[in-house]
């Protein structure tokens, strides 16, 4: 099994409503390396769950692949801001996959810590510029933030 990480603006999506609702698709990617590691996603693997654009950015939870990547209808709703007039039922440019609660954490786990982690050096997360809304987790960068991690 794999791990990701996949970045949420808490006013937009939290890990709360994740945990209300239990399970939600994730939708209105809409950059094509984030849609194609979305595609790399298989049932059962782990997702951290981390705020962003936000006050403290942080890994706030965990949830699991329950749907693998399967078309994003949101593309084709022009009323949609995910509208893409290039995409179609028969040609879908975008994908979305469904997230189901695993857990929340009871301590955040912040951008500065993580940042402050010398076993992370070179984890995309922690790196200046470093923008991407999904992106995967070395096994040695999960073993060591797995470490950190207090459930509820």
């Amino acid at each position: 099994m794999a791990v990701w990480l996949m970045k949420s603006e808490p006013d937009e999506f939290s890990i709360n409503d994740l945990k209300h609702r239990q399970h939600e698709n994730w939708d209105g990617v809409r950059n094509f390396q984030a849609r194609n590691f979305m595609r790399q996603m298989m049932l059962g693997d782990t997702v951290l769950f981390y705020h962003s654009s936000c006050k403290t950015p942080a890994i706030v939870g965990t949830a699991t692949v329950s749907k693998t990547a399967h078309p994003d209808p949101s593309c084709w709703n022009s009323e949609s801001k995910y509208f893409d007039e290039k995409s179609t039922p028969e040609k879908p440019r975008w994908d979305q996959i469904e997230l189901t609660f695993a857990g929340k954490l009871k301590r955040p786990i912040t951008l500065a810590v993580l940042k402050a982690m010398p076993e992370l050096d070179g984890f995309a997360l922690v790196q200046k510029g470093s923008r991407l809304s999904v992106m995967p987790v070395d096994e040695l960068y999960w073993h060591a933030i797995k470490e950190k991690m207090l459930f509820e």
